[in-house]
């Protein structure tokens, strides 16, 4: 509780009498006591974060005695994105693997806004080239390969970028083609 201790005056016989003097002392028992409720209560009312998942689309199961026909892509239209040790990305813009000027081509990039800058330039470039298709989605289309140095948190670093890029179309591819072993050579281990 408040306290108002109270100090004597001093008032013996003849002398003037002065004002008693008041020192007060606030008790702050009351106010831990407070808090400690109030802590309580925000622990309580509040939500912890929620686990947050990422949605992928995957295409249904189809019957292996029919196969569908597809059209080829061409690599014009392809970014394909080889996720490497250490965090890095090797991409080929719109050229094969096992083209010519491939060699010469291969970029290192890094993850954030380097591959994001490359994906959004590399679209841009489809969109001028080839234009949307008859629904008015763009026709460009990201490969995502990891390597086998790659780690899980580089995958999921390349699909969030994919979502941050808002690319509609992208494969995640899992194995190597004997032209792309070739390019990348000990960066594929």
């Amino acid at each position: 509780m408040a306290e108002i201790a109270q100090g004597g005056g001093g008032g013996h016989g003849d002398k003037k009498v002065r004002s008693k003097k008041a020192s007060t002392r606030v008790d702050m028992t009351p106010m831990v006591d407070l808090g400690f409720l109030l802590i309580t209560f925000f622990i309580l009312a509040t939500t912890l974060s929620k686990p947050k998942s990422m949605s992928l689309a995957v295409p249904d199961k189809q019957n292996q005695d029919q196969p569908q026909e597809t059209e080829p892509l061409k690599a014009s239209k392809v970014l394909t994105l080889f996720l490497g040790k250490d965090n890095t990305v090797w991409a080929l813009d719109r050229i094969a693997a096992d083209d010519d000027k491939a060699k010469a081509e291969l970029k290192k990039v890094s993850y954030g806004p380097d591959l994001r800058t490359l994906i959004f330039q590399s679209q841009a470039q489809v969109d001028r080239e080839h234009g949307k298709d008859d629904k008015g989605i763009s026709q460009f289309v990201v490969v995502l390969k990891p390597l086998k140095s790659s780690t899980y948190k580089n995958m999921v670093d390349a699909l969030d970028e994919m979502a941050v890029t808002k690319s509609r179309r992208y494969a995640l591819v899992d194995a190597l083609t004997t032209s792309e072993k070739e390019l990348l050579g000990d960066k594929a281990n």
